[in-house]
């Protein structure tokens, strides 16, 4: 017999990148389940911003998720004004567009800094503070190109693709302590984010609103769902790819034109974002602009 939804209402969550997209928006889906939820932001003035319109079971908090002391001041702010934690949503990341060949080091090291390492950083702290408890959850944000990998974003593919990895491992892990905690990765396509602003369109597949993954993650913590396909319905694109020879799905991508949604994207309207993600790293200076892809 399956197990009834857990319910949600009064638990305590913490969310990274909490001020904007996914982030903001999975802020309002758990206060709507009935949780207090703290928002990390490395732009503080976002986060306050999105907690006074959001409501009063929020708190803003300052965080770098590539910086283990901020992380723990996050955590630790987190459990004073919330109360233990119960949830912990690594959300936080950058996708910078481009060719991998023209991509410059810092950009890289930036990208896998926030992207994994900060997942890294979180799973660790988080996980620290639940297992005394053996309660708790951690939602990481992965992505659909860390299973298909994408053209004109591979460190940001390599990025999420070891997200899923980790996420998988590390619960094998919890499951061979004995522990009662739960891991659960998001996969979304396309999100109408600013970080995914300006891409193209692949023929038979639509853009997800950030709303759309929030809902998700919420099914996710009632029903302790491991891997979180957006829309579900790509799971199933997934499977069938796995069975074909590598010529079809390829030649599928070439027909759809999946494998130009970021090769084809607009650089002009993803200036601002990818002038805002070079300067997301505090402990980093500003990357300089990189070449887009061209032909």
């Amino acid at each position: 017999m399956a197990k009834p939804p857990r319910i949600l209402a009064g638990q305590s969550a913490a969310i990274t990148g909490g001020a904007r997209g996914i982030g903001r928006a999975t802020v309002s889906a758990f206060l709507e389940a009935g949780m207090r939820v703290a928002i990390g932001d490395v732009d503080l003035p976002a986060a306050q911003r999105t907690a006074d319109e959001l409501g009063p079971r929020t708190v803003a908090l300052p965080l770098d998720v590539t910086d283990r002391d901020s992380f723990t001041r996050f955590l630790d702010a987190a459990e004073e004004q919330l109360g233990p934690l119960d949830v912990l949503v690594n959300n936080a990341g950058i996708m910078p567009v481009g060719r991998f060949l023209d991509e410059d080091d810092l950009t890289a090291r930036r990208t896998v800094d926030i992207n994994l390492h900060g997942v890294i950083l979180g799973m660790k702290l988080g996980l620290a503070r639940m297992l005394p408890r053996d309660r708790g959850h951690v939602v990481n944000i992965a992505s659909q190109a860390g299973r298909f990998g994408t053209a004109g974003i591979a460190t940001y593919s390599a990025t999420k693709h070891a997200v899923i990895g980790l996420t998988e491992a590390v619960r094998a892990e919890l499951r061979l302590m004995g522990a009662h905690l739960d891991l659960s990765y998001v996969m979304p396509y396309i999100v109408n984010t600013e970080l995914g602003g300006g891409l193209g369109h692949a023929r038979g597949f639509h853009n997800v609103e950030p709303s759309e993954v929030a809902d998700a993650i919420v099914d996710a913590l009632r029903h302790g769902t491991v891997e979180v396909w957006v829309p579900r319905s790509t799971r199933r694109t997934y499977q069938i790819g796995t069975l074909l020879p590598r010529s079809v799905t390829e030649g599928i991508g070439r027909v759809t034109k999946a494998d130009r949604v970021v090769a084809d994207a607009d650089v002009a309207a993803r200036r601002d974002y990818e002038l805002r993600a070079a300067r997301s790293e505090p402990a980093l200076a500003s990357a300089p602009e990189t070449p887009q892809l061209t032909e």
